[in-house]
């Protein structure tokens, strides 16, 4: 956004432009085309010139995006925004928010996603736009780590494989950055989009013979004893077995260098 300005003085030429441009004067760039002239008796005889320009930051695309659909939403908020290394922090502080979160952060994260979008539209380099409301994310990391601990503990102790509800990639990290600080016990993700969720798995699992030994163990000829077949391991969750809707396209497997409790570990 780039204007030609002219006024009694380049500081009220730098006034104007920054009124027009709806920013504070510190926030304009400009160049000085030409000094204001005066004539006999001090009279202005031609008025100073300048070129000014504001850029606003990129963040401001995606602040003005969530603005609009809070307010499409009926929420009441204020938007924090702090500039970080690779981009921007967008707070929405409120009394209520959870129309905003909604169930485990699926609103927050549509939300993320789509001002992010708006934010890098015809641009080369990626700016980072983190949504957060009332440090839900920081909670959920929380309770994410000490989901992770718990199952890691269980499985540890039973020799046994624990499947986790789906989540997202960046939750699926979090789960896979504690268990790798964890002796005795790995995990992977499988599963494609929007069902993948982690597996964790005991280092030093339990023999499948002696495990069936334990629930009636197995015949001479193979099956059970009570004469039913064996089942095969079925690492389903619940929210896989509810919705059979075909997944798109499963996305890279997840990267380990880059909050309510999910209800259901499926424990073979």
């Amino acid at each position: 956004m780039e204007q030609i300005f002219s006024a009694k003085s380049v500081e009220e030429a730098v006034a104007m432009a920054a009124a027009e441009f709806g920013v504070s004067a510190d926030e304009v760039k400009y160049e000085v085309i030409e000094e204001a002239k005066k004539g006999l008796f001090g009279k202005i005889k031609s008025e100073a010139k300048i070129k000014a320009e504001y850029n606003p930051p990129r963040y401001k695309a995606a602040e003005k995006y969530i603005a609009e659909i809070l307010e499409k939403m009926g929420v009441e908020a204020t938007l924090s925004v702090t500039e970080t290394e690779d981009g921007a922090s967008i707070d929405i502080v409120g009394n209520e928010t959870g129309a905003v979160i909604g169930r485990r952060g699926d609103t927050l994260d549509a939300l993320q996603y789509l001002a992010s979008t708006i934010c890098n539209k015809n641009s080369k380099d990626y700016y980072r736009i983190t949504v957060d409301s009332c440090g839900y994310r920081e909670k959920r990391k929380q309770t994410l780590e000490e989901l992770a601990k718990k199952i890691a503990a269980s499985v540890k102790k039973n020799g046994r494989t624990a499947a986790l509800e789906p989540m997202n990639p960046y939750e699926r990290r979090i789960i896979h950055s504690v268990i790798t600080e964890i002796e005795g016990v790995s995990s992977k993700s499988v599963g494609e989009e929007p069902y993948r969720k982690v597996i964790i798995s005991s280092d030093n699992p339990r023999p499948q013979r002696e495990r069936n030994d334990r629930k009636g163990g197995y015949n001479k000829r193979g099956g059970r004893r009570n004469g039913q077949p064996a089942r095969a391991l079925d690492l389903k969750t619940s929210f896989e077995k509810d919705y059979k809707k075909p997944a798109p396209k499963p996305k890279p497997e997840d990267e380990m260098d880059s909050t309510a409790l999910y209800g259901k570990i499926i424990i073979d």
